[in-house]
């Protein structure tokens, strides 16, 4: 019996040990690579780098600012959460609360798990193949061709915005389920014995519990979003600078904006680094710093979103 209880505090013990090493490592990684940005990237940063547009040839000794970039990473970012977080939703309170288990649920259930092992790439050449039909035009802009029969360019911030929603969908309706499993049964026990309908105990006992759930399927699905290069490389171009009527930002030209071609802040990292077409890897860890600020930024943001009501629920 001793013997058994010297072992149960040795695995405890040890067990403490792993995890206080995990975080350590993990909190030491992260410090790493945001000191490291901070440290090559911060001579860069002034407000003319943050509010001017990239030249139109990073190859030239002046390579402008990041100011398309930024509002590129932010409509994408916007598009995407947009549409997915509806359906994630929607979906989950399906699966959780509407669906019998049976092999319509299973069938769903696996292809949200293939979805989601998907990479980037492939879903990027989905879109292309898709969005290039004539058919779609009205997301991007029409291309005539000799034969008459014409084709969609397949490159826009809306076709972009569309195919980061379904890359992420899967990770934000995984997150919403295990959220809404969590909610203790006690919830909605005493809301049926109070005599609410089901569609009301989900809409404001359920969702209303998960919500912290829900807050972080959405941060994972933002990351995602502002991380990722292959989807925006092939479907929203690799254009600097914004390519509809000028200018871009004047409220008549929004719409021309979001169907033609742009950049995000990680293919401006691309072409300013080595690896690119430029070689002012001072700028790529600059335009890194803020990529990182803006991740912190709408994280913060939808956490106080989430959090509306907290405070008076336990005050």
């Amino acid at each position: 019996m001793q013997l058994k209880v010297k072992n149960q505090i040795f695995k405890d013990g040890l067990g403490y040990f792993y995890s206080w090493v995990s975080v350590i490592m993990i909190t030491v990684v992260c410090l790493f690579i945001i000191l490291n940005t901070m440290w090559l990237g911060i001579d860069v940063l002034s407000w003319k780098f943050l509010i001017t547009e990239p030249s139109t040839s990073l190859a030239s000794d002046d390579p402008g600012g990041i100011l398309t970039p930024m509002v590129g990473t932010v409509i994408l970012t916007v598009i995407g959460i947009a549409i997915s977080l509806p359906l994630s939703l929607c979906t989950a309170i399906y699966l959780c609360f509407y669906a019998k288990k049976g092999v319509f649920h299973r069938l769903v259930s696996t292809a949200i798990d293939i979805l989601s092992g998907v990479p980037t790439i492939v879903i990027a050449l989905f879109a292309v193949a898709i969005f290039t039909l004539p058919q779609l035009g009205f997301l991007s802009t029409r291309i005539e061709l000799e034969d008459g029969l014409g084709k969609s360019f397949g490159k826009s911030f809306l076709v972009c915005g569309i195919t980061m929603a379904i890359m992420v969908l899967p990770f934000i309706t995984k997150s919403i389920v295990q959220a809404l499993q969590s909610v203790p049964k006690s919830y909605i026990e005493g809301s049926f014995s109070l005599g609410a309908s089901e569609w009301h105990t989900v809409k404001k006992v359920i969702l209303y519990s998960a919500r912290q759930g829900i807050v972080t399927g959405t941060i994972l699905g933002m990351g995602r979003i502002v991380g990722d290069t292959a989807i925006v490389w092939l479907a929203l171009g690799g254009t600097l600078r914004m390519t509809g009527l000028q200018p871009w930002w004047a409220p008549q030209n929004w719409m021309s904006t979001l169907r033609n071609t742009g950049c995000t802040l990680t293919t401006y990292i691309f072409y300013t680094s080595p690896a690119g077409e430029g070689n002012n890897y001072e700028v790529a860890f600059g335009a890194s710093l803020v990529l990182i600020v803006i991740i912190l930024v709408l994280n913060i943001i939808t956490s106080i979103i989430g959090n509306v009501g907290v405070q008076k629920d336990t005050s």
